[in-house]
Formats: C-alpha cells, structure tokens, sequence
C-alpha cells in the first residue's frame, strides 16, 4: 500500500550541494545539523534484517528513449501544492522544482538538498525567520517564458489552504507561520470556485509569508516559535512556487490537472485520470543549477490502467521495453522467493512509516454508533492478532511489528503494547460495552493482494469474537478522495474499517508529523488526515503541548506520552514499520529507492539503448 504522505528528514549534506541549516533556539544560520542518528552506517536508509540491494547503476548513463511505467493506478491530485500521497509526489517531481527535495543518490536520499533555493535558508539568530532566495534563470513553461519567482513561493503556499482541497498535511505547519490559521480560516469561507479562490490568494496578504521588498526572488517565512524542523517542512512539495495561470483553475481539479505549467526539465503532455500520463521535454527548461532531476530520458508514460500487477511484473522480468517500471508489482510473497533466491533486481529498503494500519472510524452509525465507545474499539483492537496480518503482508522479513504510533526512528517512540492478542478479553469488553451482534463494514482495495488477504484475516479474527466483517470495493483512484478523505463518507457509515499507510514529513524529530494530520481531532479530512475522525479532548491536550515544548527533549517527552494516550482510547490499530520490496530490469539504472517516492525517481532513471522503449 502507498502511504498518504512520505517524509523528508534530517538537514544532512552532500557532495557539491548546499547543506540547509536548521535554527536551534538562538543559533546561528550557518550551522548545519549532523547526520541522521537513525540511518544506517552508509548514511543512507536502512536495510533491515538482510541484504538483497542492487542500485544497477554502474557504466554511463544513456540519455534518450521512453520510460515506460506501468501502474495500477492515479494519484490523488495532480497539483504540487495539493497533493499529500507519494505517487503524487512521484508525478509532480519530474515537472514541478521545489525550494527544497531530496536527492537521487545513494545513501542521500532523505538528504534535504536545495532545489529551486539558492542555498540554505539565511535563519535569525531567533529561529523565527527564514529567507530563502530563489535562483535566477529557472523559468515558467509560458508564452513567453517567464522568471519563477519569490510571489510565485507566496502564491503556492497560500493556494495550500484553500478552500476546494486543502493540503492533507496543513496540521504540520499552520499553527507555525505567523497570519497562516487566520488566512486560513478566512479562505475557507470563500466560495470553492476558481474567481473567488483566485481573488482571495491574490488580494489578501498572508504577514507570515512575504516578498522581501528588496529582492523579488527572496520570500520571507516569520514563524511563532522556533522550529528546528521548519528546514525539513520546506522540502514538501505544498511549498512550491505556483504560477499566476493556475488562478484560472480550482486546486485540485482535473481542469487544473490538464493545464499544469512546467518549471522542471519535463512538462506534462498529456493526462487522463486513471489512464495515463505521459511526460515530455519542457523546452522553456535551462537545466539552470538542478541538484535533483537528471532528465536522462525523452519521454516518461505512466500507464495506470494495469489491473494485474503480476502479469506487470512477469513482462518486466521478460525484458519488454513497454514494461521498466511496475509500480507495487511486488508482491509479498514474491518478495520473499525474490530475497531467497538473493534475485540481483530486488531492492528492499525500509519505508520508516506505519503501514499499512487499521483505521476504526469512530462516527459512524452502524450498530448504534458502536464504533464511537474506546471499549468497543479496545475490544477489537484485542481480538485482532497483529501476527497473522504480518503474515499475509510477507512475513517479518518485509515487516517489522508496529505496536502503537511512532516507528523506532522517530524521536519519542517508545516500545509498548497495549493490546496483545485475546479474544477472551475481547469478548468480555463487548459484553461490558453492552455491544453485540455487530456488523462492520471494511473499505479495501480489491487490487492490491495484501489488502484482500488482510480483509479475509480481519473476518476470521473478529468473526472469532462474534464481530461479522463485509466488504466494501473501492478502485484506488476513488479510494481516498471519494471516501477517507470526504467526512461525509465517515459519517453516513459508508464504511467502519479500512486500511491506509502514514509515512513521516521528515524524520528524526518528526512526531508531530503523525500526531498533526492523524490524531488531532479539531482538524477534519481533507485538511487532516483523520480518516477515522478521531477526537479525543486528552489526545488534542498533549498534541498542544508537545507543540509548544521549548526543547527537543521535552517534545519528545511529550509525544511519548501522546503516544499513549492515543492507543489507549485505541485510536486506530497498528500493524507494520516495512520494508519495500521493487524490481527492475537489468537495462534500467540509477534504480535508487527514494523513500519520499516510495519507488525510483522516474527524472533519474536511465536505459540501455537497446531497450529504452523507442
């Protein structure tokens, strides 16, 4: 399963690239932060438990051809500044530059590397400044071509907030630029049309986010407190530039889908949601100073319409030159064979994330509205045996057991379990709760395998408790924006259980990147990621407090202690800390996992000549 969001992480530097420092209370702007303390000994990310890695990327790289892609799938929006999903990360990044990314180089990837920034943020000795200057020569597919400049970074950030699709991942950073909760509060009282969305961003000003009047590439961030991950929070694609063009359409929309305006070394040619993408050349590109995107083919097409993921990758291991990428074509089992048999196009690398996990959506109706009592929810949570959901998912060789919400490399988690498996205590919770004879809804994916099996498993544990399961289909194009992002869904008890993934926005300390967007109740899909609407008085108390904590290590302190406090009102049920398993073909290279993408970067991969797909 694809994660909602995936991470950026630790301010680290590479070779011949700028490092981005971070302000430390009332440190200087010119000191860097160390490595990541959880990566592995090369710097990069971590290979848990075995070694089945090729990175394919010796000779010299080829430029020219088609990269072919085959996908099950879309994305959830096609718009840099909307988008909270890692596909959609992966079909922005070849056409939309970032102030900040990450690079395609091995042991770097979670690297935060300057992109569309001239360097690292220039930081007040306070920590509550940033001003970031954006590199000349870098301009918009328009006619004419014109300069991307620091009122397009204003634009694109006020754009995240509006009204149609907010950004997912707004809880991550409203509440720290100055002006930003009010300005959001007031766009969203603004009709969700495209003049009256363009009107607002264009006439209201935003004191948190600004020109620097004596520079027009140079934006000004003024925070409300010192934020050592604010350098990492930059990184996020919401926080690209937007061109003035894109008032004409609604963020989010297939209209502005199909008029996206290039900045990268690619643009979009064509879309079709749910079809396919295909990706060419931007010639208003001058290739000016970027770090990230090495545009080694002509032409990139994502075919999304693949509904046999297996059948994808037999033609990769086939050699077809239609066939170079097959995004989630690994399956578990698979995965396994392909690790035992030490298969040289297996890359399997950790996704430091929580994925998949249960989502109980506390609203819902059903059973007279059962669902909303912990006792219930901590009686499932009891009845579900974590172990037999691992096996299905591949075994602990691709996953490592996730008993409550932060993964082990993210500062604050603490191990604990709450719940271990016994249906006898289950049972007796039902009776306490004066709960029985429930029937639950599973929303699923019928296209992925783990999803299904996970369903099937999820029966058989909760039936053993007296809990009936059925399903609910949903097409993966559909599955977050018809209905974990949409409350309504929630609310008229479409569903009461569903599976998603969370990965974090950085890492290190990066807690509240899942506690924000997952956990805080006051905040509601789609400007949340609270699928399950979640609100617990407790939990959101903590959440403020860890926020406003004055050092790391009382933060960290603190998001342990929320940590608690969420699984014991059994928020949701969590399952995974994995690891993700892809393949490729020998004549594909520079096959670099990017966590962020969670896959290869379609902008850096490069092909034989021989096969590069016409």
């Amino acid at each position: 399963m694809q994660t909602r969001s995936r991470g950026a992480t630790s301010l680290v530097g590479i070779a011949a690239v700028a490092v981005i420092a971070t302000a430390c209370g009332g440190g200087s702007s010119n000191s860097g932060q160390g490595p990541n303390p959880n990566q592995s000994s090369s710097g990069g990310t971590s290979n848990v438990g075995f070694q089945v890695i090729s990175d394919n990327n010796t000779g010299t790289p080829q430029t020219g051809g088609t990269l072919n892609v085959l996908s099950s799938g879309d994305t959830d929006y096609l718009d840099p500044n909307v988008t909270y999903y890692s596909f959609g990360y992966q079909l922005v990044r070849p056409w939309s530059r970032s102030l900040y990314a990450y690079p395609d180089v091995e042991g770097h990837q979670e690297d935060v590397v300057p992109d569309l920034a001239t360097a690292a943020p220039d930081v007040s000795t306070d920590g509550k400044t940033y001003k970031i200057t954006l590199k000349s020569g870098v301009f918009w597919d328009t006619s004419p071509k014109r300069q991307v400049t620091a009122a397009d970074a204003v634009r694109g950030i006020k754009t995240a907030c509006n009204p149609a699709q907010p950004f997912g991942g707004l809880p991550d950073f409203d509440f720290l630029i100055v002006g930003y909760k009010k300005f959001c509060a007031g766009f969203a009282k603004v009709q969700p049309n495209a003049s009256a969305i363009a009107k607002y961003t264009e006439n209201t000003p935003l004191p948190g986010v600004t020109v620097d009047p004596s520079n027009p590439q140079t934006v000004i961030y003024k925070l409300t407190q010192p934020a050592t991950y604010f350098g990492a929070i930059l990184a996020l694609p919401t926080f690209s530039p937007r061109p003035k063009e894109m008032d004409a359409y609604v963020p989010g929309s297939t209209q502005a889908a199909e008029h996206t305006v290039a900045d990268g070394p690619y643009k979009v040619q064509s879309y079709q949601p749910t079809k396919g993408i295909t990706f060419v050349r931007n010639p208003a590109d001058q290739g000016v100073a970027d770090p990230i995107r090495k545009a080694y083919v002509d032409t990139i097409k994502v075919n999304m319409t693949v509904t046999d993921r297996a059948v994808g990758l037999k033609q990769q291991q086939a050699g077809s030159p239609t066939a170079d990428i097959c995004e989630l074509c690994v399956d578990p089992a698979t995965a396994i064979r392909m690790i035992n048999s030490h298969d040289p196009g297996l890359t399997v690398q950790s996704e430091v994330a929580s994925n998949p996990y249960i989502i109980f959506n506390t609203k819902s109706p059903n059973n007279n509205g059962a669902l909303g009592k912990v006792q219930v929810r901590q009686a499932l949570s009891y009845a579900l045996n974590r172990a037999h959901l691992i096996q299905v998912a591949g075994g602990s060789k691709l996953n490592v057991a996730l008993t409550h919400v932060l993964p082990a490399q993210i500062h604050g988690s603490q191990d604990f379990d709450l719940y271990p498996n016994d249906p006898n205590k289950a049972k007796s919770l039902l009776q306490q709760a004066g709960v029985k004879n429930l029937t639950l809804k599973f929303l699923y994916r019928p296209s992925s395998t783990t999803s299904k099996k996970m369903f099937q498993v999820i029966q058989q544990d909760l039936g053993a408790v007296g809990v009936k399961v059925t399903g609910v289909e949903a097409q993966d194009a559909d599955f977050y924006t018809k209905y974990l992002q949409k409350p309504q869904s929630a609310q008229a008890g479409q569903w009461d259980l569903s599976l998603a993934g969370w990965g974090p926005d950085w890492y290190g300390d990066a807690a509240l990147s899942f506690f924000g967007p997952l956990f805080d109740g006051r905040i509601l899909p789609p400007q949340s990621s609270d699928f399950g609407l979640f609100n617990d008085p407790t939990t959101n108390t903590c959440i403020d407090q860890a926020k406003a904590a004055t050092s790391n290590s009382a933060a960290n302190a603190k998001w342990a202690e929320c940590d608690k406090d969420v699984m014991k009102a059994a928020a949701f049920y969590p399952l995974t800390n994995p690891n993700s398993a892809i393949y490729h073909p020998p004549f594909v290279h520079n096959t670099v996992y990017m966590p962020l993408l969670q896959g290869y970067d379609y902008a850096n991969v490069w092909l034989d000549k021989s096969k590069n797909g016409g």
